[in-house]
Parts: structure tokens; C-alpha cells; sequence
């Protein structure tokens, strides 16, 4: 009988175990701030581009709202996905109108437009915003 019991009682926590420990599931999600590493196009190196600081983007997906820093300047506006689809050419983006440094806000916000798609990778800390198959942008999830 003190056999069956214990087959009983380890049957038990071996089913307690296996469905209360859930392993490690990777974000896909947007949500949250990420900054820019990485930008196609300009002849520049990147940190000659964004010497003080780097460029920031934050989704809001509650809100449906973007918001972020170009380097220089605060942006903000409408986030409009579909799917894998993201348009920042549609998002209506109001932004601050300070003077700034070089070109690198402006090369940023140039880039945002021409964005059709992303993609999110190495478990959730990598946004790759995409013109057809190029990754025009790499960004690091900060939170």
C-alpha cells in the first residue's frame, strides 16, 4: 500500500512540475523603446552620424502611438500596422523644431519613411525595419 501511495504522490509533483515550469517565450511584440544601431545609406559612420546620441523609437501598441528621438529632436504620431507591415510615411509625425548638429536627424527621419515592414530577431531584442528585402534600420530593444 505505502508503494502505490508514493507512485501516487510522484505521479502528482512530476504533473505539478511539468505544467507549472513554462520555459523562456521570446517577444515578437513592438512594444516598448529600442534604439538605432545600425542605418543604411549615408557615406558617414554611424557614430560620426549620432556622435551624442543615438535615435530612439517607442511603440505604444495600446495607444497605437510612436513616439521617439531622432538624435536632435522629438517625434511622435499614429502607428499604423498591419501584420508585419508598419507605415511611418501615413503616421501623421509632429516633431520638435530644434537646431541641430549635422544631418543625422534628418538621414533618420528620411529613412523612417521609406520603411514598409520589420522584423523582430534574436529572441526579442532586435527590430529590423526593412525596404522590400533590405534592412534599412537595426534597432535594440532598451526595455
Amino acid at each position: 500500500m505505502k508503494k502505490i501511495a508514493l507512485f501516487v504522490v510522484f505521479i502528482c509533483m512530476s504533473f505539478v512540475s511539468c505544467t507549472t515550469s513554462k520555459p523562456a517565450v521570446a517577444t515578437t511584440s513592438l512594444e516598448g523603446t529600442w534604439e538605432l544601431k545600425y542605418i543604411t545609406g549615408p557615406r558617414i559612420a554611424f557614430d560620426g552620424l549620432y556622435p551624442n546620441s543615438k535615435p530612439t523609437i517607442a511603440f505604444n501598441l495600446r495607444e497605437n502611438k510612436i513616439t521617439g528621438n531622432n538624435s536632435c529632436n522629438q517625434y511622435f504620431g499614429a502607428l499604423i500596422i498591419d501584420g508585419a507591415k508598419i507605415n511611418f510615411e501615413e503616421a501623421k509625425m509632429g516633431m520638435t523644431m530644434m537646431a541641430c548638429e549635422g544631418n543625422g536627424d534628418s538621414v533618420y527621419m528620411d529613412a523612417l519613411k521609406r520603411i514598409e515592414s520589420y522584423t523582430i530577431t534574436d529572441d526579442g531584442k532586435t527590430l529590423n525595419l526593412l525596404l522590400g528585402n533590405i534592412v534599412m534600420m537595426r534597432f535594440t530593444h532598451l526595455n
